[in-house]
């Protein structure tokens, strides 16, 4: 009787998280799905746990999907940043280390990570060298702990669905509301502790606090302010230490000092301003000018590694909203003790400055001293006395009017010097937010300017020159201010584009800051002014604080500093310990350059900071205004253009809007990026920028932070052709 043998049939080894890392391990490669299925040779019921092992692994940011492949975190270069969002919705880290260049981030590849969370960063393969991109492996520090959110509806008792303020916040919340004394309605903004997240787009939070209305300006300030972490109230170890300062500087610390109180120096600021933080005064003598620039001593009050000092370089600079300031030094400071204020004895470092006939410069002196204001006045003052010849307030001035005339002569010297060096002017209006006394009606309007505001800019140019010049030349550690020369690419499209207008012919050839300038006085000339002077500030790198000089393209200064705001610029703060150090004033320890490089790092952050969240609160302003104004028509200029619209400057309130292709219905437009031009393809119409033209507001969003807007003579011509047709 023939014996049978029993065939046994092994089973496949479980699929383990650890089996898997261990093959990528020893591959030490990426890898692909069908590799892993190769070597674990799985049954169905295997690939199927293969395939959620993996995107667990995914999940929990130890593997990284790149196209078809994954491949282990800790085997990828990895980089910490911040993560900053475009208002296209894409996103780029600014990595710690400033030697590199910022990398592009995916949507996709955000992770958890929102708007300016220090991240860390994993390069994805076959990205390596000029256009690396990334994707998020971990949030190391939240920027903000509490969310400012729109109440959308109620969706239980004491539970709401919540959108986040900013719009490049791409989720939603449900936000249980119990603790609070009363309950939000629909359109408030409620500040939101965030919680755990539930799914991809939902996260879950607790309401902290009712901040207000959507529909209001002040709600609109605090939510820019939350949002972006400006700095609110002052510890109270700095209001402690602020406190014990006196009231006013004794006479005990004025006999190291020059005693200019007798010299007629006057401040010049705006109406509303408190922080009086310079001080000028002119005389000629002979042909020659005599410039003295009083610039208060912060440093005498703010000592080094003090707790007022330790939060001055965490905020960086003073932030500047609408309805508010959030001051770098508490108020006791920067409004009393420091402040400039008339008739009150006050300790100032001065730059006293020689300049010939012509305005160049011949002798610097820098030194210590105690001044008092002869007068505190404002620009619009100057302004009616100087320019506007009004005689009664030429007369109110005093003896100060004659001074003014004197420095006016000074001050366009100074400017014609620097305009022949090459300093580049641009001339973009500014806008001014105005909120009347019952915070409801808003206008949104240019800042008036005048050479009254030019006169005191390039008294403070020519003192941060030549302080910056006297610590170089005695080979003293500080904190430049910077700003590296355009990228050339940029520059190089810029003039390709502009070959295609009707400036071909005048271009300049060169590419040196007096040739930029060229182009802008070129411009002023045409109707391309606006559009000229908008695309070469944007072909313009950002200036900054370094303690290795770079030179200032700019201003075509070879040496610059910032030297005459320590009251709202930490920067000017440590130029001015430099200083005193250096004559012998400060026992301070000199900061060296690893030191300082760390400081100017910080305070590039804050003012990208500070820059951000005023552009923000302008935007929101104006939106709150148009909404009161949908249907109105303006006038405007096309500021950018996209192959799905373009960008319309509206003139008077300075708002910018988006005018979508889809709303034009005479005709298809293409788009050609290369000479920036959307063209009809029936019509041939052309739509260029710098071009003017009439629109009319369709929708101004606070959700979504755009203003949408359509072209006028379009709706005519589709008027018209309905009337045709009937």
């Amino acid at each position: 009787m023939a014996r049978h043998t029993k065939k046994t049939i092994t089973a496949p080894a479980p699929i383990t998280t650890k089996t898997v890392l261990s093959l990528f391990r020893e591959a030490n490669r990426p890898l692909l799905t069908k590799e892993l299925i190769i070597s674990l040779n799985p049954d169905q019921a295997g690939k199927k746990t293969l395939r959620g092992i993996l995107d667990g692994l995914v999940s929990q940011g130890k593997l990284l999907r790149s196209g078809k492949h994954l491949a282990l975190v800790g085997k990828m270069p990895m980089v910490k940043g911040v993560l900053e969002i475009q208002r296209s919705g894409v996103g780029f880290v600014l990595p710690e280390d400033k030697r590199r260049k910022d990398i592009f981030v995916s949507p996709k590849n955000f992770g958890e990570a929102w708007p300016n969370d220090t991240v860390l960063l994993a390069i994805l393969p076959g990205r390596r060298g000029k256009n690396q991109e990334g994707r998020v492996v971990r949030v190391l520090k939240r920027a903000i702990s509490s969310l400012p959110c729109l109440v959308i509806r109620r969706v239980g008792p004491t539970t709401f669905l919540c959108r986040p303020g900013d719009p490049k916040i791409n989720t939603m919340l449900t936000v249980d509301c119990e603790a609070l004394a009363e309950q939000p309605q629909n359109n408030d903004i409620l500040l939101v502790r965030l919680g755990e997240r539930i799914e991809r787009s939902m996260w879950l939070g607790t309401g902290t606090k009712i901040l207000g209305t959507e529909a209001s300006l002040p709600v609109q300030e605090d939510l820019v302010k939350i949002g972006h972490a400006i700095p609110g109230p002052f510890p109270q170890s700095v209001l402690n230490q602020a406190k014990d300062l006196p009231g006013a500087p004794g006479e005990d610390v004025f006999k190291d000092r020059r005693d200019l109180r007798d010299l007629p120096l006057v401040t010049i600021d705006g109406a509303t301003a408190k922080d009086f933080d310079d001080a000028i005064h002119v005389s000629q003598e002979g042909n020659d000018f005599r410039l003295h620039v009083a610039i208060a001593d912060v440093s005498h009050y703010v000592p080094q590694g003090s707790p007022l000092d330790r939060e001055a370089l965490e905020r960086g600079n003073s932030y500047y909203f609408p309805l508010s300031v959030e001051p770098m030094l508490p108020e006791q400071l920067s409004n009393e003790l420091c402040s400039l204020k008339p008739h009150e004895p006050r300790l100032v470092m001065v730059a006293e400055m020689l300049f010939s006939s012509q305005g160049i410069a011949q002798k610097t002196h820098i030194y210590p001293a105690t001044m008092q204001s002869h007068a505190r006045l404002t620009y619009s003052q100057v302004n009616e006395a100087l320019f506007l010849e009004n005689a009664a307030e030429q007369k109110k001035m005093g003896p100060s009017y004659a001074m003014l005339r004197t420095a006016e002569r000074l001050a366009r010297q100074l400017r014609a010097r620097r305009q022949e060096r090459g300093s580049i002017d641009f001339d973009l209006p500014e806008s001014e937010i105005i909120q009347d006394p019952d915070q409801h009606a808003i206008q949104v309007i240019p800042k008036k300017r005048h050479f009254g505001h030019q006169m005191i800019e390039e008294f403070m140019l020519a003192a941060n020159e030549a302080v910056a010049e006297f610590l170089a030349e005695h080979k003293v550690d500080f904190l430049y201010r910077v700003h590296p020369e355009p990228d050339q690419e940029k520059l190089d499209a810029l003039m390709k584009l502009l070959a295609q207008t009707r400036l071909r012919e005048q271009l300049p050839t060169g590419r040196t800051p007096k040739d930029l300038q060229e182009l802008l006085n070129i411009a002023k000339e045409s109707d391309m002014e606006f559009l000229v002077n908008r695309l070469l500030l944007r072909s313009m790198m950002k200036a900054g604080y370094n303690p290795t000089n770079q030179g200032h393209f700019g201003l075509a200064s070879d040496c610059y500093c910032h030297f005459t705001s320590p009251i709202r610029r930490y920067a000017d703060l440590t130029v001015h310990r430099a200083l005193k150090t250096h004559l012998g004033q400060l026992k301070n320890k000199p900061l060296g350059k690893v030191a300082l490089t760390k400081i100017g790092d910080h305070l590039n952050t804050c003012e990208r900071t500070a820059q951000v969240a005023e552009r923000e609160i302008l935007k929101r302003a104006t939106i709150l205004l148009l909404r009161e104004q949908i249907g109105e028509v303006f006038d405007g200029v096309i500021s950018g253009i996209a192959d799905f619209g373009f960008w319309v400057e509206l003139e008077g309130i300075l708002a910018e809007g988006l005018v979508r292709i889809s709303t034009l219905g005479d005709d298809y437009y293409a788009f050609s990026n290369k000479r920036q031009l959307l063209i009809g393809e029936r019509t041939g119409r052309r739509f260029a920028l710098g071009q003017r033209l009439q629109v009319r507001v369709n929708n101004a969003s606070l959700t979504t932070l755009e203003v949408d807007l359509g072209v006028v003579e379009e709706e005519k011509v589709r008027k018209e052709g309905k009337r045709k047709r009937k």
